[in-house]
């Protein structure tokens, strides 16, 4: 215990090179724990919403747009599909499942989606209150909706045309809150569900002039785009190519383009980590530069003290402890920071309701953060501690 308060002594002696070599090493720290949370927290809502989605089928365009827009609704779709051409593909021997989505509304800026109860079944998302719709017009808000838009059970609101906020409002169309979903930390979570009628009701009712505009717009209706679910893993080799020669359709492989997307994104990472890296290398050499200087200036006491009957490898431990506690203090730091950067994140995606992601988690592989900060403190002092070993007591007392 003598040895770790000398040591912490000794790192606060040089309150400025302590304090810059901190700074260093904890900025390094911090972006590699920022790299990590943000990482695992994409892969696993990555890996969260798109299970059991094998492709995703609707109007031509950016197949990354549309797995964005109908799987993660970050983004808008690229137009609208028959309603018969959706339904057409539940026939198909390959697909066991399609579950519809139609898009078009919000509510302060909180997606309103026509679709099935296969789709919360889907997610296995449970109500925490009420029932799930059983009519148009009725609605049942994800947990997330719910507390942010403030609305309770019983409740009514219209929507407001398009994607985001600053719609002209369907004043005559009123939407009735009858459940709300329990937290599942998936995509529901910050969406507005409803039948797919209440979407063509509420459009219909705004355009519809009479019943004859109305059974003509019964008779081109349209939804946004389907996910499908296949029978058989064989089904990825042809379906996908069936529905993108053989139709007015896409279909959108989602490993696919969220591997692409994950790619470019890579670029970004890439340029952090290599910030990252440079920052720890200089912290490296400024710990070892410092401590180094140190060894000379405190030639006098490290030799006194092997007069004092200090072993060498006490007095090696010193520069080695003095070197941990840097790192130590670091990690702390820099995990710290990592943690807030991260948060600051999730602050700001959720203004646009988008990515549900923030700090305080401690994934496993945030463990390496603690692990590189001693690692380096330690390699940075290995030479130091070896002239601290070798200090000679015998040059002490000739005045050298």
């Amino acid at each position: 215990m003598k040895t770790l308060s000398l040591a912490w002594s000794y790192l606060w002696s040089r309150p400025l090179s302590a304090t810059l070599n901190l700074l260093l090493l904890s900025l390094g720290l911090a972006s590699i724990t920022f790299l990590l949370l943000v990482s695992n927290q994409l892969n696993k809502a990555f890996e969260r919403d798109l299970h059991g989605i094998d492709v995703v089928v609707g109007a031509k365009g950016s197949p990354m747009q549309l797995i964005l827009s109908g799987v993660f609704h970050i983004d808008v779709p690229p137009g609208n599909v028959p309603l018969q051409a959706v339904q057409a593909l539940q026939q198909h021997p390959m697909v066991a499942q399609v579950i519809p989505i139609s898009l078009g509304d919000n509510l302060h800026g909180f997606r309103i989606v026509g679709t099935s109860h296969d789709y919360i079944t889907h997610y296995q998302a449970q109500l925490a209150q009420g029932q799930l719709w059983t009519q148009p017009m009725q609605v049942v808000l994800g947990t997330t909706a719910a507390r942010k838009l403030g609305l309770l059970m019983g409740n009514s609101f219209v929507g407001s045309h398009g994607l985001a906020e600053g719609g002209h409002a369907h004043g005559d169309s009123h939407y009735t809150v009858v459940g709300i979903l329990a937290p599942s930390g998936s995509v529901l979570d910050r969406l507005i569900l409803t039948d797919t009628a209440s979407v063509w009701k509420v459009h219909e009712d705004d355009t519809a002039l009479d019943e004859e505009d109305r059974a003509i717009l019964m008779e081109e209706r349209e939804v946004t785009l389907a996910l499908v679910r296949y029978k058989s893993p064989l089904a990825a080799v042809s379906f996908p190519r069936y529905i993108n020669t053989s139709t007015d359709m896409q279909a959108a492989a989602p490993a696919l383009e969220i591997t692409r997307l994950l790619r470019m994104l890579g670029l970004g990472t890439d340029v952090l980590r290599t910030f990252a890296g440079v920052l720890l290398l200089t912290a490296g050499l400024s710990v070892f530069i410092a401590l180094w200087g140190a060894v000379r200036e405190r030639r006098g006491d490290l030799a006194l003290l092997r007069m004092l009957g200090a072993a060498p490898h006490k007095v090696a431990s010193l520069l080695l402890l003095e070197a941990l506690w840097l790192g130590l203090l670091a990690a702390v730091l820099g995990v710290l920071a990592g943690q807030g950067m991260a948060l600051g994140l999730g602050w700001l995606l959720q203004l646009d309701n988008s990515l549900l992601i923030g700090g305080l988690i401690w994934p496993p592989e945030l463990w390496v953060v603690p692990a590189v900060a001693l690692g380096v403190s330690l390699v940075a002092a290995i030479l130091p501690a070896l002239g601290a070993y070798r200090v000679s007591v015998l040059e002490l007392l000739q005045g050298k």
